[in-house]
Order: structure tokens, then C-alpha cells, then sequence
């Protein structure tokens, strides 16, 4: 920790500072770490999950994480809205940090899996799992002992397939019966909405105080946002790796459980920490005992409508792309014809990027759904043969690994071309994330058609594609992301009229919302049919990943060519603000 003393615009002489910063950014930095180490951390095993140990089909699982995501993007702006109204930052921080630490180590409880059966004529086999992530392995289980099952075009096959002592089971004529456990179910959603609730008054009001720590014209205002925006992917880094490894090779509830652990030193590091804050983030007036309360109970009472909604996605997805849309066009329309020249451009300039950031976010956000099946059930996830290799929830350490190392090289980059005179425009760089993201899924189709390789197993045939190309898509995906994502609050800050810039940040969360409720529909077309969180036919399933990805990534490529056309247009709307 720097000794220094730093005189701020009042000439008043200030305490110690945090290399260089205010003490208050190191708090920050470690409590954000280490909430985005528990919310990564999770949200890495969250699909894998919720398809192989509550057995819920592609569609269901993949629709269940995308009304998560969206009301996880939404919530900030009612938690925000609280926060600037009533409670002030820190109080909403300190409240939100309880409700997650909660929901946090409420998914350690998983309970038993459900009982399936498969039954063909007359005869009823129990199905086994052993193993979680590409591990799995299923087995069917009568009064003979247990067999391998395991499946093809054909249909399902009982027993060892190297001997050839099977019996195969033709497609469409067996079925699958689930018997659920409706309580451990309801635990699972229950720990969802509480997570929710949490990220709703901690996401956003954590980032202002961040910025309370700097008075408007500190230069050191954005080095600090720099330092708080890698300590969120740091946290990433660590939780994907950690948790990503624990949840696979040991349990679920390991997973989860250091994620919840991770989650509560972040809770304690922020009450610990409170003094360093200095004041900031205090309410905006006296805050009474009874509005605490009253804001516990609201809290708990939104439980209740999430956990409904967590468990219908087409609510929150048909509610969303109708709502969304309009509140576009009604804040096109009202600076249409309430603003006034470059104030009015501007509004206008900064509602076209939000939509195309939807966009951008709908593709980049297959990451914890598809990308995550898709690694587990195609990639070959093997680093050294024979020595390491990672698991398919693992894979998503590849961005914040990508971000902590390249991030300094693009901002060492944009500031290199700004002083030449030639950095990219905010709509150019929207536009090369555009492109970017579109890329990376054409990456990973070229890869995985030109050099997938089929494996037998006990479980039958794996269609496998080397980690290389998998990793290569998440290489664009992040280059288009550091393109885009930074530049985006700023944008918003620069180019909102004066007295609408907090409803425009409501505006560009919600934005965000939307495009993880799209990502959820998206990532539904890749769905197949499972047994036993198992894909009952390989082939099919590997040449819909490869549909469907092609399709995105020209859309993708193709979107981003058209704003990088009309980036000229939106540049001259900016009048003046690059």
C-alpha cells in the first residue's frame, strides 16, 4: 500500500492511498472478485447441471438458464432505481451480498437425482448415472445386475458393445419415464431467485461507488474502473477453473458449495472494509430502521414472482421481446420529438449501438448454454495426451483468461492509435465486435467439419473436435467483446441527454436482459434428446450444433458489416464524442 499523499480539488491533504488509488478501490476490487468468483462460478455448472442431475431436457435447461440470466440483467435497474431513491449504495451492496451469499450456498443442496426408467414392451429397466460432465456414463439396471446403456441412430443398446452381447432397443419404440422430486426442484429455484434478488441491489450500486471514490475531473477516475474491471474477471478466471474442476470431478455440491464460500468472503471483505469507503454510498437522506425492513421484505417477497418466473422462460421471454422493443422506439421517438440538435443526434446515436449491442450480447452470451453442452458432448477436452486435460465447465475460463491478458494490450493499442489521430470510432468498434463474434462461431464450424473424429466407447460413438477450435472461437468472442463491452457504459455516460442518463444505464441493462432471453432461444434450436442428461443421437446432435452455429455466425459477420458501413453515419450523429 503507497504512503503517498494526494491533494484533491479542494486542496485538502488526503490519507494513504491504494497504489496510487483511494484506500475504498481495494475493498471494492476484492468484494467484486470475489461475488463474480461465486456468480461465474456457478453459472459454469449451471446447464450441465440442471440436464444431468434434474435430467431436464435441452430445451427446458437451456430456456431455465436464459430466464436466470435475463432477470439477473434486469433486476439491477430496480435495485439501482432503490439505491439512488432510498437506501444508498452501501446499504444495497451489504443487502444484496446477503441475499446471494444465501442463494449461493442454498444450491449445495441438490438432493438425489430423479428415477428414470426405460421401458420397452413388457420390461422395465432402472436407469444409473455415474459421472457428471462428458464423464457420463449411464447403465440399466433389472433383476440380472447392471449393464452399460448407451444409444444410436438405431436406438438404445443395452450392454457391452466390445463383446457384442447387446440388446438393441429400436428408436421410437421404448420410452423413458421420469419420477421427479419436486422438493429438491423447488430448492433449486428457490436458491435462484435468491441469487437474483442479490445481483439486483449489488450489480449495479457496487460500480457506483466506484466511481464516488473519484471526484468527475480525477484523472485517476479511469485507471480505477480498469483496476475494478479486472478484478471482476480475475474473480472469473479463478471460479471457472476452481469450480469448473470441483463440480465435475467431485460433486455438484463441491461446486457450488466453493462458490458459496467464495460469495462469503466477498460479504465479509465489504463489512470489514466499510471504513475505508470513507462515507461513500450513503443514503441521499436519513435512512429510518422501518425503510431497512421494509426493504428486507420487498426483497423477499420478489422471491416469489422469480421463482415463478425462473421456472416459465416463455414469460419472461415473450414479456421481454415486447417490452424491450418499445421502450427502444419510445425513447427513439420522444428525442425525435422532444430533443433538439446535437443533443437530440446524439440520444439517437447512442439508441441505435444499444440495439445493436443486443445483438452482439445474444450471440457472445452462448457461452454458460450451448457452448457449454457443445464442449461437453464435442470437444476433445484433452491439453497434454495422457496427462491433462479440463472439463467441459472448465471451458469457460478461455474469456477471462483472454480478457486479463489482452486487455492491456488493446487499451495500450486504442491509445497508441488515438494519438496518431486514428483510433476507431465507438460505432467502429461496436462494429469489428459484431464481426468478431459472428467469426468465432464460423471458426469453430470450420473446425469441427474438417477435423472431428469419431471415438468408440463403452457408451457408444463420441463425434469429438480438438479443444483448439473451441478455443479459437472463444479467442474472437473475446477480442469482439473487449471491442465492445468497455466502451458501452461510457457511451451511454457521453451521449445521453444530461437529465436522461440514469434512465438510458436502466435502458442499456435492460438491453442486456433481452439479449440473454434471445441467447436462451437461440441456444434452443441446438437442443436434442437426452436420457439421463445423455444425447440419444450423437450424429444429429453434432450436425444441429454445426446448423446452427453457421447460421449465427453469418448473421453475426453479416450485421456487423452493415454497421460498419453506417459508421460514418452514426459518427457525424455523434457531433463531436468519439
Amino acid at each position: 500500500m503507497s504512503e503517498d499523499n494526494v491533494l484533491p480539488e479542494n486542496g485538502e491533504e488526503v490519507r494513504k492511498t491504494w497504489f496510487g488509488h483511494p484506500r475504498g478501490l481495494a475493498v471494492l476490487f476484492f468484494a467484486e472478485m470475489w461475488e463474480r468468483f461465486s456468480f461465474y462460478g456457478m453459472r459454469a455448472l449451471l446447464v450441465l447441471y440442471l440436464t444431468q442431475h434434474f435430467f431436464f431436457s435441452d430445451t427446458k435447461s437451456q430456456g431455465i438458464y436464459a430466464a436466470y440470466a435475463s432477470l439477473v440483467y434486469f433486476m439491477p435497474v430496480v435495485g439501482g432505481f432503490i439505491a439512488d431513491r432510498y437506501l444508498g449504495s452501501r446499504k444495497a451492496i451489504l443487502i444484496g451480498a446477503i441475499f446471494l451469499t444465501l442463494g449461493h450456498f442454498t444450491m449445495v443442496f441438490e438432493g438425489p437425482e430423479p428415477t428414470e426408467h426405460l421401458v420397452y414392451q413388457n420390461q422395465t429397466w432402472d436407469i444409473m448415472s455415474e459421472g457428471r460432465g462428458e464423464s457420463r456414463h449411464l447403465f440399466a439396471v433389472d433383476e440380472s445386475g447392471k449393464q452399460p446403456l448407451s444409444f444410436s441412430a438405431d436406438g438404445a443398446i443395452i450392454g457391452d458393445r466390445a463383446n457384442g452381447d447387446t440388446i438393441t432397443l429400436p428408436r421410437g419404440e421404448f420410452q423413458t419415464v421420469i419420477e421427479r422430486n419436486t422438493f429438491y426442484e423447488g430448492v433449486l429455484f428457490f436458491a435462484l431467485s435468491l441469487i437474483t434478488v442479490g445481483v439486483g441491489f449489488l450489480k449495479a450500486n457496487i460500480s457506483t461507488i466506484v466511481g464516488d471514490l473519484y471526484h468527475k475531473t480525477d484523472p485517476r477516475r479511469d485507471s480505477g474502473f480498469t483496476i475494478f474491471y479486472m478484478g471482476i474477471n480475475l474473480g472469473s478466471l479463478l471460479s471457472t477453473i476452481l469450480c469448473g474442476w470441483l463440480g465435475i470431478a467431485y460433486g455438484w455440491s463441491y461446486g457450488f458449495g466453493l462458490a458459496g464460500i467464495g460469495m462469503l468472503i466477498g460479504l465479509i471483505t465489504f463489512v470489514v472494509g466499510k471504513p475505508l469507503l470513507e462515507g461513500r454510498g450513503e443514503p441521499p437522506k436519513e435512512l429510518t430502521s422501518s425503510l431497512v425492513w421494509l426493504t428486507w421484505v420487498g426483497g423477499a417477497l420478489a422471491l416469489l414472482p422469480l421463482y415463478w418466473l425462473t421456472q416459465h422462460d416463455q414469460v419472461v421471454s415473450t414479456t421481454l421481446n415486447y417490452f424491450a422493443p418499445a421502450i427502444f422506439v419510445a425513447m427513439f421517438l420522444y428525442s425525435l420529438i422532444f430533443l433538439r440538435g446535437k443533443v437530440r443526434s446524439r440520444m439517437i446515436a447512442a439508441i441505435i449501438l444499444i440495439v445493436f449491442s443486443v445483438l452482439f450480447w445474444t450471440l457472445f452470451e452462448q457461452a454458460g448454454s450451448s457452448l457449454t453442452l457443445y464442449a461437453a458432448r464435442n470437444s476433445d477436452l484433452t491439453i497434454i495426451p495422457g496427462v491433462f486435460s479440463i472439463t467441459s465447465a472448465q471451458t469457460q475460463f478461455f474469456n477471462p483468461l483472454m480478457i486479463v491478458l489482452l486487455a492491456p494490450l488493446f487499451a495500450w493499442l486504442w491509445q497508441a492509435s488515438s494519438r496518431r489521430k486514428l483510433e476507431p470510432s465507438t460505432p467502429l468498434k461496436f462494429a469489428f465486435g459484431l464481426i468478431q463474434v459472428g467469426l468465432g462461431f464460423l471458426v469453430l464450424v470450420f473446425g469441427a467439419k474438417t477435423f472431428n473424429y469419431q471415438v468408440e466407447t463403452a457408451e457408444g460413438i463420441r463425434i469429438l473436435v480438438p479443444l483448439i477450435w473451441l478455443f479459437l472461437a472463444y479467442l474472437f468472442h473475446t477480442t469482439g467483446e473487449i471491442c465492445l463491452s468497455p466502451v458501452g457504459l461510457s457511451m451511454i455516460t457521453k451521449l445521453s441527454a444530461p437529465r436522461l442518463v440514469g434512465l438510458m444505464m436502466g435502458v442499456w441493462f435492460l438491453s442486456t436482459s433481452l439479449a440473454h432471453s434471445l441467447a436462451g432461444s437461440i441456444a434452443k434450436m441446438t437442443s436434442s434428446e437426452t436420457v439421463g442428461g445423455v444425447v440419444v443421437n450423437p450424429q444429429e446432435q453434432f450436425d444441429t450444433y454445426i446448423s446452427v452455429f453457421t447460421n449465427i455466425g453469418l448473421v453475426g459477420v453479416a450485421i456487423g458489416l452493415v454497421l460498419l458501413v453506417c459508421s460514418p453515419i452514426l459518427r457525424r450523429m455523434m457531433a463531436g464524442i468519439h
